[in-house]
């Protein structure tokens, strides 16, 4: 069994796609980072950078302890090994799936997130933000969109590449892009869109978190926006 610590954010959305595809038993642990219970003291110790998502594997591949495992790329790389599916074992094909997966974990997923930001969230609106992670954006989209021409996806066969990269496309229209600006890309969106194990991905967030979308307090906003190291010490202090 797998102890799953998720919210309902494109990091979190890679690891219950992986998970629905294998069929590995897990259980969902929400981790409400609005709330800030991402600050707990059961979630930093397998977490210590007090991010979504994190998990337990009671059962390791080759037996032992429990096994904790923080940041999504690491905990897909250490999924595929466990179950040998969607990361090749070896070889050239490793490696393609493998930069690939670094790529949106350097590159897509935090210019992304700094795009929405200084979109939809910053009180300031500062134009060369804006500008600058929009455009940066547009540019990742293009480099999908050209890797996407003449084959279905990212690295070969669909793998964990794909998981994690297809969550941060899904909100192309919040990201300020023309998903049929980019016809390839378009054309992988839908097709792991489609896939039973997305659908149902997608699904259990509807239901952990019906309301998602969006900051909607001050008090969200400082919980999600205004740590430093003090003021995360602090949090923790008084989720104990």
């Amino acid at each position: 069994m797998i102890d799953l610590h998720y919210w309902t954010t494109p990091n979190g959305h890679k690891i219950t796609m992986f998970l629905e595809e294998t069929g590995l038993p897990y259980k969902i642990f929400p981790v409400n980072i609005g709330k800030g219970e991402q600050f707990k003291a059961e979630f930093l110790a397998i977490s210590p950078n007090n991010r979504i998502p994190a998990m337990i594997d009671h059962d390791p591949k080759g037996g032992g302890a429990p096994v904790a495992v923080f940041e999504s790329g690491a905990m897909l790389v250490y999924l595929g090994e466990k179950t040998g599916k969607f990361l090749p074992a070896s070889g050239a094909a490793r490696y393609d799936v493998m930069q690939w997966l670094f790529w949106q974990m350097g590159g897509l997923g935090p210019m992304s997130g700094q795009n929405n930001h200084f979109k939809n969230y910053a009180l300031d609106k500062l134009q060369y933000a804006i500008d600058r992670y929009l455009k940066e954006v547009n540019r990742l989209y293009g480099v999908m969109d050209r890797r996407l021409a003449g084959r279905e996806f990212l690295a070969g066969d669909y793998s964990i590449a794909d998981m994690a990269s297809y969550p941060w496309v899904v909100p192309w229209e919040r990201q300020g892009q023309n998903i049929d600006d980019f016809t390839n890309l378009k054309r992988w969106l839908k097709t792991i869109e489609a896939r039973p194990a997305t659908q149902r991905a997608y699904a259990k967030a509807k239901e952990i978190n019906p309301n998602q979308g969006g900051i909607r307090t001050e008090e969200e906003r400082r919980i999600l926006f205004g740590q430093t190291a003090a003021s995360v010490a602090a949090a923790a202090d008084a989720a104990r």
